[in-house]
């Protein structure tokens, strides 16, 4: 067992005397006299030594030998005549008071994760272990996948471990032990000055951050925006992928602000190419298309590369009980004959019984 660094002297040994003895749940002053691989020892001068088992230091504690710690009393006295102590709970004790303060002043703290499960990242502040769920991530730490990949989840989570992120408390309770972070609340009011700045029909520029079946998510200095499939591009989308990649720097133009997100298009960025090929037909004339789906109302017709019509079940042919599939074949080419455009629709309608 280490010895005591401090050199007593007699007028110490006789104030000792006088000193109050160590009790369990006494927060003391010591100094780190040796680091050891399993214990800490800790000089409490008058008072004696210590000892700090590994599981009681606090994450993230510096223990260098000189080092003064605040340290709790768990026994003030082993068989072996030294004190067991915790600098854990020590700053446990100390700690909750802080975090207390904090989030009643609302203040935006810097913390850094330890590491991260499916749900969300773990974080230690203040010797208090706490938790910053998933849905309270910015927006541009939040982990966007395809589908719900558990696995791609968490490797996005962990690699926001031990990086540093600005939050605020959400909720802290030292009775029920908990502690919840959010980065949301704490870029808040950023956001809301930003998004005052923002109108329907600005163009941004951002990252996209994600991409799924029915659009990509997008991350505009800090804002989370959406660019539904639809608004990808003029032409029809069966996947969003072979159109934005993640990590891709792309421009949008705002053709909405709802609340915290942006709905974003990125077809809106060049002119409707349907709009100028549409000029190329008449109504009452014959036009030849391609199938390119069938349905039981009817067929989809292509007749350029940005203009596709409809010719309805009714206009195939006099018997009502006409069948759709037994009429065309998917890519056949036939003439057709236009009954109405509709540019304000984007919509044309075909009819095949009025060629014949």
């Amino acid at each position: 067992m280490p010895k005591s660094t401090t050199n007593v002297t007699m007028d110490d040994l006789l104030a000792g005397s006088e000193l109050k003895q160590l009790e369990t749940g006494d927060v003391v002053e010591g100094t780190i006299s040796s680091v050891r691989k399993h214990q800490v020892w800790i000089d409490l001068g008058p008072r004696g030594v210590g000892i700090v088992m590994r599981r009681e230091v606090s994450h993230g504690q510096s223990l260098e030998e000189g080092a003064q710690v605040t340290v709790s009393v768990i026994d003030p006295e082993m068989d072996e005549g030294y004190a067991l102590l915790s600098m854990r709970r020590a700053a446990k004790d100390r700690g909750w008071d802080e975090l207390q303060r904090v989030f009643e002043a609302g203040e935006i703290i810097e913390v850094q994760a330890y590491d991260a499960n499916r749900g969300g990242l773990l974080v230690e502040l203040e010797g208090i272990r706490g938790f910053l769920p998933v849905s309270q991530l910015a927006a541009g730490h939040y982990p966007r996948v395809s589908g719900a990949d558990k696995d791609e989840i968490l490797q996005k989570l962990n690699a926001l471990a031990n990086k540093p992120l600005r939050v605020r408390i959400l909720d802290v309770s030292r009775k029920d032990n908990k502690l919840i972070f959010s980065e949301k609340e704490a870029v808040k009011d950023d956001m809301q000055a930003r998004f005052a700045e923002l109108k329907v029909g600005v163009e941004v520029e951002g990252i996209v951050t994600g991409v799924i079946d029915f659009g990509a998510f997008m991350n505009v200095d800090g804002i989370e925006g959406l660019i539904h499939i639809s608004e990808i591009s003029w032409e029809r989308v069966e996947n969003p992928r072979d159109y934005v990649k993640v990590g891709e720097t792309v421009k949008a133009k705002i053709i909405a602000i709802d609340k915290d997100r942006l709905s974003l298009s990125l077809k809106q960025m060049s002119e409707d190419p349907w709009l100028k090929e549409v000029k190329a037909f008449k109504k009452g004339e014959k036009v030849e298309g391609k199938i390119t789906r069938i349905t039981p109302f009817g067929a989809f017709v292509q007749l350029s590369s940005s203009v596709e019509a409809l010719v309805h079940v009714s206009e195939m042919g006099d018997d009502d009980s006409v069948d759709p599939e037994k009429i065309f074949q998917l890519n056949e080419k036939k003439t057709f004959k236009v009954l109405d455009i509709d540019t304000e629709a984007r919509k044309i309608s075909l009819s095949l019984k009025s060629v014949k």
